[in-house]
């Protein structure tokens, strides 16, 4: 039995790329050619996008893997190691990417709901998901978790 589940951040994705607009637009507006800084900051919102835009959750027989955008950013435990797993309401000011939160770190790309995941070292960090119920069943399924 496998878990595979994709959120996307539409968010991050719009206010990004509105943001790289806007770098453009000044400067044209203004009578600039938008040349150097235009082009850098343009290009950093686009790389972040790349990297941030989806957070994909795979759990399979082992592992449970949290990865980001294009997969560069990941997040990777053994099911071995999770003792414990709860569906959380993270507050809206906890924000999009990667923050420490009092829930340990947080994963998150869109919304306020996420799952919680102790570990067997006491250490928990938390991911976001527009699936929580389905995201707890499957890796207590999967594990010896506890709800």
């Amino acid at each position: 039995m496998r878990y595979d589940h994709t959120q996307m951040g539409h968010w991050i994705i719009w206010a990004l790329l509105g943001a790289s607009a806007l770098v453009w637009i000044g400067p044209i507006s203004h009578g600039s050619p938008p040349l150097g800084r235009s082009l850098v900051l343009s290009s950093v919102f686009l790389v972040t996008i790349a990297l941030f835009y989806k957070l994909t959750i795979n759990i399979n027989d082992r592992t449970l893997c949290a990865s980001f955008g294009i997969g560069l950013i990941r997040k990777q435990v053994p099911l071995a190691e999770i003792v414990r797993v709860e569906p959380i309401r993270i507050r809206w000011w906890y924000g999009w990417g990667i923050h420490l939160t009092p829930h340990g770190w947080l994963y998150n790309v869109s919304g306020l709901d996420a799952v919680t995941i102790t570990l067997r070292d006491g250490r928990r960090f938390a991911l976001g998901t527009d699936d929580p119920q389905g995201l707890v069943e499957a890796i207590q399924r999967l594990s010896s978790a506890e709800y």
